[in-house]
Parts: C-alpha cells; sequence; structure tokens
C-alpha cells in the first residue's frame, strides 16, 4: 500500500519523563493514548489515512474492477444521477454505496439475506418503498399406502398430499431502476433523522437503531455533536470505555464502524477509474491475489511482502544485540531462530511503547506489564508476538496498539499459528520505523 507518511511528531522524551522505558522521540500523531488530544489538524490527517488504508478492503476482491466498470456504465451511471438529483446529494456517493454494497450487480444475494444492487433486506426494502410480493402454490405429491379396512383387511391405497410453498413473483430489489431511486430516498431519510449525511451513511450499513444508539456516547465523549469520524477516534480502553465497548461490539459483527471510511475511499476510486482507468487497473493487480485470483487476498501483509522481504541478510551483527533489555524495551526475544530488518524491530518497539502506555493509563486491576515475547522467526520484515503469557488487559491494549496503526496505515497484522500474530510495516513506513530503531540503539 502506497502511503505518505503524515505529520511525524517530534516529542521529546521529557513528555514521558520518569517512565522508566524507551520513548521514541519520532511519534505517530494520534494514535493510542494520544487520541484524547487530537488537534482538529491530527484528527483530519487521521482521517485520510484511515481512508486511504481501506485501499486494502476494497482492491482485494476480485469484483473491483469489474464492479467499477458496471457502476461508471451507460446503464447505471444515469440512474445514480438522477436519484442523488432528487435528494441533493453527489451522484459519485450514491455510487459508491451500491460499489460496496453490491459491485454493481443487480442481481447480488447476501447469505445474511440481502438483495439486490443496493443490497436491501426484505424489511428495510418495506420501509423504503420498494414491493416484495409472493404468491402460494402448491406441489402435489403421491404415495402409496397400506390402510386397513373396516373388515380388518389391509389394502394399499393412492394417498395425494398437497404442499404449499411460495414463489417470489416480484422483488424491487432486483430492479435497479426502483432500487436505486427507493435507496436515494431511504438515505435522505436517514439524513433527516440523524442530522448529518455521514451518519446516514453509517447507518445505512449499520443499521438505524446501531446509530441512534452510538450517537449520544459519542456525544457524551466528545461533548458536541460528532462526526462519524470523531466518533471512531474517540475511544480507547482505558477512555470512553462504554462507546469503545459500543464500537468493539459493531466490528466484531459486521465492521460497521469502517463503512463511512470505506465509501470515501470507493468514492475516490470510482473517480480514479472514470478518470484514468489504467492507474486503477494497475492498482487492482496490486492487491490481487497471485495464487487465486478469484479470491480475495486475506491480510495485508499478503499484499506488502515481496520475496525479497522474507529473508533479511546483512554482513552488519545481528540488530537484536542492542535490544536485550525487556524492561526498558518492552519485549523479550524469546526465540533466536533468525533475524530481522532495523525497520521490522522498530515497528516491535514501536508497538510495545504504545501497548504499554496505554495499559498504563488503563490500569487493569491486579495487573502488571509483561514485555511482549518476540520472535523474528519469519526474517526479513516480519516479526511474531507470542500473546499466551499477557494478561486479559495489556493483551487488550496490544490488540488495540496494533489495530490503531493498521488503521493509520503503518502496519500490518495477522494471527500466526497457536496463540501469536505475525506483525509487518508497510513499505512506505519502514523508513519511518527503522528511525525509531536507531533512537533505541542510541538509547542504550
Amino acid at each position: 500500500m502506497r502511503f505518505a507518511l503524515y505529520g511525524l511528531a517530534l516529542v521529546g522524551a521529557s513528555l514521558l519523563a520518569g517512565s522508566g522505558y524507551f520513548v521514541p522521540e519520532h511519534r505517530v500523531p494520534g494514535i493510542g493514548v494520544d487520541r484524547g488530544e487530537m488537534t482538529p489538524e491530527v484528527l483530519q490527517a487521521r482521517t485520510d489515512r484511515m481512508i486511504e488504508s481501506q485501499t486494502f478492503v476494497i482492491m482485494r476482491e476480485p469484483e473491483a474492477t469489474a464492479g467499477a466498470e458496471r457502476i461508471t456504465g451507460e446503464k447505471l451511471a444515469p440512474l445514480f444521477r438522477r436519484a442523488a438529483a432528487d435528494i441533493g446529494w453527489p451522484a459519485s456517493l450514491l455510487s459508491a454505496v451500491a460499489y460496496l454494497e453490491s459491485w454493481g450487480n443487480a442481481e447480488a444475494v447476501s447469505p445474511a439475506g440481502p438483495r439486490g444492487i443496493m443490497q436491501f433486506s426484505e424489511a428495510t426494502a418495506r420501509i423504503a418503498g420498494l414491493h416484495i410480493v409472493r404468491e402460494r402454490r402448491y406441489q402435489i405429491t403421491t404415495e402409496r399406502r397400506q390402510v386397513r379396512k373396516k373388515s380388518g383387511k389391509m389394502v394399499y391405497r393412492t394417498v395425494r398430499h398437497r404442499t404449499p410453498y411460495f414463489v417470489t413473483v416480484r422483488d424491487d430489489r432486483l430492479d435497479p431502476k426502483r432500487a436505486i431511486p427507493a435507496a436515494a430516498k431511504y438515505l435522505e431519510r436517514l439524513e433527516s433523522r440523524l442530522g448529518a449525511r455521514d451518519w446516514a451513511i453509517f447507518a445505512y450499513h449499520c443499521g438505524e437503531g446501531c446509530a441512534s444508539g452510538l450517537l449520544p456516547l459519542a456525544q457524551s465523549a466528545v461533548h458536541h455533536k460528532p462526526t462519524v469520524a470523531e466518533m471512531f477516534f474517540a475511544a480507547t480502553p482505558a477512555r470512553h470505555r462504554e462507546l469503545y465497548e459500543a464500537l468493539r461490539e459493531q466490528m466484531q459483527r459486521d465492521y460497521s464502524p469502517t463503512y463511512w471510511f470505506r465509501i470515501q475511499r470507493a468514492d475516490q476510486l470510482l473517480n480514479l477509474y472514470e478518470t484514468d482507468p489504467e492507474a486503477f487497473r494497475e492498482l487492482a493487480e496490486d492487491y490481487r491475489n497471485p495464487d487465486h485470483p478469484q479470491r480475495r487476498v486475506g491480510d495485508r501483509l499478503s499484499v506488502w511482502l515481496k520475496s525479497q522481504d522474507i529473508a533479511y541478510r546483512s554482513a552488519d551483527d545481528a540488530p537484536e544485540a542492542v535490544l536485550d533489555d525487556p524492561a526498558f524495551f518492552g519485549f523479550s526475544l524469546a526465540e533466536r531462530r533468525g533475524t530481522a530488518s532495523p525497520a521490522a524491530y522498530g515497528a516491535l518497539l514501536y508497538v510495545a511503547f504504545e501497548t504499554r502506555r496505554l495499559f498504563e493509563e488503563m490500569k487493569p486491576k491486579g495487573e502488571r506489564f509483561v514485555a511482549l515475547r518476540a520472535t523474528p522467526d519469519s526474517g526479513g520484515e516480519v516479526v511474531g508476538i507470542d500473546r499466551s503469557n499477557l494478561p486479559r488487559g495489556e493483551r487488550e491494549c496490544l490488540r488495540f496498539a496494533l489495530d490503531d496503526l493498521g488503521w493509520a496505515g503503518y502496519l500490518g497484522w495477522v494471527p500466526a499459528s497457536g496463540d501469536a500474530v505475525h506483525i509487518g510495516s508497510s513499505p512506505s513506513s519502514r523508513d519511518f520505523f527503522a528511525t525509531v530503531f536507531r533512537e533505541a540503539s542510541e538509547a542504550k
């Protein structure tokens, strides 16, 4: 993923004076504990990065290119323009919703039940004014059954059975000429009820009840009517716990809290397809599953890592030689089956730093911070972290730090064997993490 690093903060260690552990001077603004003190500029930068990081989620799908062709084609594009004009929205936003929901496939069917280009559930479709009509029909079957006559004699008779079943004779969800205007009106209704366009987009995926439940929690956290982005970045395991728990529940259900960000990126990508289709196709090729082109890529590391990144070879001394101080650096090298690059160790240092300071703010009752057990067993740009010995609170902080750096485009991680994870930095952030490693070397 091609990211341009934004606004790296140079923060003196004096801000964490007395911490007794490694504090990098080069820092990523707005991560973990620093979410509580984000300026409008940092919030905007984090929002932009979050939007850009959705490239992976969208472009890894095998239908990404074909979907862009359908959405922007002459059959559908006029429908989006007319429907969007009726509610005063940009047509590109309505197109982006359809793109993510169905890839422009009018007959798309979700295993969960929604159907059509706008992926309406049956209940929501009826609310939006769409018709779904079913007719009762009967299947006639016969069987030979042995029955007893009054005389007591057993005889065989043919018995007929009428089994009712229903046939859908009309489903407006499958007709783009009806479904697209209905979706536009439904979004307009959500905007009116929730008071903002970004919340309407969020509710389209999460549900109106979900959005209505999160809105007051977010207002309590930020003390004003928040944007969806402000809501997303307002909570951590240590701050605004109720909002954090609610967001985590929705993330585990269907990643709804990231939907607005995905729509913004889908809008940008569709514009790229229209203005420079060749550049779009090159981007899609970057995210294509090389082994199974008809399956989506499973994780960011599969996209970022090239063959030369798997094994690190250098004539220099092993980088980990200077990192043998778990109390100071926040991790120990449990097994030394290989070595990793300075950037990989810098990423590990940064993860340990963010995990520890979030843990200290969270103050889990009865727990003490445990140094992460790390293994450079994959070599190159990847390091493993064993979570099996971590107390519950620290484990939660580690997961949040990994996710937060991932949403900012710096890091990818994937579960490994047992209770371990493999972490690796994005190609564009390797220089940053290598700098963090040099700081650690000088600190020792």
